[in-house]
């Protein structure tokens, strides 16, 4: 049973595209590995870039510093 954990940080993701990602990954796992898709389960997480950081700093201000 494979199980699938995408996590992802900062802006607003639809129903529609969750949808997508969790089709697009129970189909990968069903082309390369020949895993059932009723055997496959796919979690999203959505994080604030707040509690997400890279090097050494939050999300928030690394994009606010790019953006500038």
């Amino acid at each position: 049973m494979p199980y699938v954990n995408v996590k992802l940080a900062g802006g607003p993701v639809s129903v529609e595209q969750k949808q997508q990602i969790i089709a697009g990954m129970t189909e990968v796992l069903f082309k390369v590995l020949n895993k059932p898709p009723q055997a496959t389960y796919v979690v999203i997480e959505e994080h604030n870039t707040d509690n997400w950081g890279v090097g050494g700093e939050s999300l928030t201000v690394r994009r606010a510093r790019q953006s500038s």
